[in-house]
């Protein structure tokens, strides 16, 4: 079976020149960096100890933040080693001032490229985040006698009924893992199931992600064309959920004639689809990287830019979490929370099941499971106060304790070893 993924994996190399230029047209791909995904390495290895953590995207990489900046005070660590997949997740991170932490693109999951990858950076410890499971990676880690841990592991009914499909074939991975640290309550069910050989349960990572208030403030001029605006916020939402959203816009705006709709599409490279789409509705529009003024008759704002959905929080009275309605499992509630906003949901939450489930009981979350119960919800929620604030400080801070000591108590038990 590894023989077979290996030969998917070469297909995907001989095609490469096709996707990597489709990637970069719809600006997916790092024009300079792309070629460390081939493993070519563009940063130098210090000598000491080095810890290395794999979270895909910029949601994974949010939940790891707070962890490094932990991880950089402890002497014995002399570099940190972050990779990601996305070009959005690349972007992110330059935000931050790190002293110790360097950023890679991680390589195509080839056996070449990950013996190449584990001989030149010599981790003491690998760490990957949430459903990151790259079956030449693990394998080249295990025959390194490097430790690998899965930190808040997520694993939905449906990639699990995947990985059951080569019963061998998956033992062999999930047996590579030293521990796992699930997020949720099915994930621990599953790891059971995939035959991980350790599971200890620590909470979810997501809720010490750093909430950081300053500078989420829009500019003057911004505020000035808002301030009689009733707003309506619809985060990471997938295709189908835009023209959802715009016709629950002119339902709503019947009855709320200072409504505004403000999207923020989890994919912010379809934004001119979404504009086409939204316009058909007869719905008057603007897409933020124009800089065009709201005007009184504006009906939908898009976000076509990376870093600003704090932002666009902060104005709103509801946020709407895409990814719910479509099939694609939900994204993750904890921010548009940090800021008191009353959520809407659709049913199709498996990626964050526990967290609504807990916002669902506070009444700071709210299910809907068709079109119309859509509508009526948003129509009460913008009608009424901003809920009371849930305390996730606390939650939070004693998860990244537990997180830091697991990992703290591991990479010392491998220096003792050299």
């Amino acid at each position: 079976m590894f023989l077979i993924y290996q030969f998917l994996i070469i297909l995907i190399l001989i095609l490469s020149p096709i996707i990597l230029t489709i990637r970069f047209i719809k600006d997916k791909e790092d024009t300079k960096r792309f070629i460390e995904k081939f493993c070519f390495i563009s940063k130098k290895r210090i000598s000491g100890n080095l810890i290395w953590f794999h979270a895909a995207s910029v949601g994974e990489l949010m939940s790891i933040i707070p962890l490094i900046k932990k991880l950089e005070t402890e002497n014995k660590i002399k570099t940190i080693l972050i990779t990601t997949s996305t070009l959005s997740s690349s972007r992110i991170i330059k935000n931050y001032k790190f002293k110790k932490t360097i950023h890679q693109f991680f390589p195509i999951d080839f056996f070449y490229f990950s013996s190449k990858f584990i001989k030149y950076w010599k981790p003491t410890l690998a760490i990957f985040i949430d459903s990151e499971i790259w079956p030449s990676m693990y394998k080249e880690l295990e025959k390194k006698s490097i430790p690998l841990l899965l930190m808040n592991a997520r694993i939905t009914n449906k990639s699990f009924r995947r990985w059951k499909l080569f019963n061998q074939f998956t033992g062999n991975i999930f047996e590579s893992i030293k521990i796992a640290f699930p997020s949720n309550s099915d994930t621990n069910k599953y790891l059971k199931k995939l035959n991980v050989k350790k599971i200890k349960n620590i909470g979810n990572l997501k809720f010490s992600e750093i909430s950081n208030k300053k500078n989420i403030k829009l500019p003057s001029s911004f505020l000035k064309s808002i301030k009689k605006r009733l707003i309506f916020c619809a985060s990471s939402t997938h295709p189908s959920e835009e023209k959802i959203i715009a016709n629950i816009h002119s339902q709503l705006k019947k009855n709320i004639n200072n409504l505004l709709t403000i999207i923020i599409p989890r994919h912010v490279q379809r934004i001119r689809k979404i504009n086409e789409e939204i316009k058909s509705l007869g719905l008057r529009t603007i897409i933020r990287s124009t800089n065009e003024k709201i005007k009184k008759e504006t009906d939908i704002y898009l976000v076509d830019t990376y870093g600003e959905t704090k932002k666009f929080f902060n104005i709103s009275k509801v946020a709407f979490i895409g990814g719910s309605i479509v099939n694609h499992g939900g994204q993750n509630p904890i921010e548009p929370a940090r800021f008191n906003l009353n959520i809407i949901h659709g049913p199709n939450i498996d990626n964050f099941k526990d967290i609504y489930r807990l916002f669902d009981k506070k009444k700071a979350a709210f299910k809907i499971n068709n079109i119309n119960e859509l509508k009526k919800i948003s129509f009460k929620l913008l009608k009424v106060k901003r809920r009371k604030k849930i305390n996730l400080s606390d939650m939070g801070n004693l998860i990244l304790k537990k997180s830091e000591a697991e990992i703290l108590k591991i990479f010392k038990d491998e220096i003792k070893k050299t």
